[in-house]
């Protein structure tokens, strides 16, 4: 994750990314951790991917969030520009464990892991094109959760303008992708949570304008 070249606020995106990450809980930095499970949350809070990886936390998270692309970033999918926070479960115990009894148990801890941030989402809904695999759920660990956008950046980035422009041009995209090729019916799926998504964030917006457009009193109305 090289930011030679990089703009400052690439660079200082990832700095906090990498701050993050190497954390040390007992020892062990979180982003070092082989097995783990993990959710990007956009500026609302809201939850809008779910992963898993079994070759380090560190490396997954990079290559959605920087220009090591991933097929979520490549399909249009997951916007990395939206992604304000990170959530983090690190499976240290299943690196003692043979390794297809650890993938199953790693199975089960992102099914219970999406369960749950449906359940919080107001959409009950997240971005995942590919289905998660149901299985049982399972006790969790404890995660660990942080902000990755530098305060200097964070109001710019969170403004309902900017991201109703990034959105709208996700959806512009993803809706190209599926219209050149044979799709599963996930990604028409995540296309019309996208949609969801604007259509309340435009919503948002104009009703924020109308809030603050002073009213004339009744006399003076035609």
């Amino acid at each position: 994750m090289s930011d030679v070249g990089a703009p400052h606020d690439v660079k200082a995106i990832r700095a906090q990314i990498r701050g993050f990450l190497n954390q040390q809980i007992d020892g062990k930095k979180i982003g070092g951790s082989r097995f783990g499970v993990y959710v990007f949350y956009d500026y609302d809070g809201e939850p809008i991917y779910v992963g898993q990886t079994y070759e380090f936390l560190r490396s997954r998270i990079g290559r959605h969030l920087t220009n090591q692309r991933t097929d979520a970033v490549a399909m249009n999918v997951l916007d990395p520009f939206e992604v304000a926070e990170i959530e983090v479960w690190p499976l240290w115990d299943l690196e003692a464990m043979e390794e297809r009894s650890a993938r199953k148990i790693l199975q089960s801890a992102e099914f219970t892991v999406f369960q749950k941030v449906l359940r919080s989402s107001s959409f009950k809904a997240v971005l995942n094109e590919k289905d998660v695999a149901k299985t049982s759920t399972i006790k969790l660990p404890k995660s660990y959760r942080a902000r990755i956008i530098p305060n200097d950046l964070y109001e710019l980035r969170k403004h309902p303008d900017v991201r109703i422009a990034r959105r709208a041009s996700t959806i512009a995209s993803l809706a190209r992708v599926i219209s050149e090729r044979e799709v599963s019916a996930g990604l028409r799926r995540t296309l019309v949570t996208q949609a969801r998504r604007l259509e309340r964030l435009a919503s948002q917006r104009l009703a924020g304008i109308h809030a603050n457009i002073p009213q004339k009193p009744a006399e003076e109305e035609d």
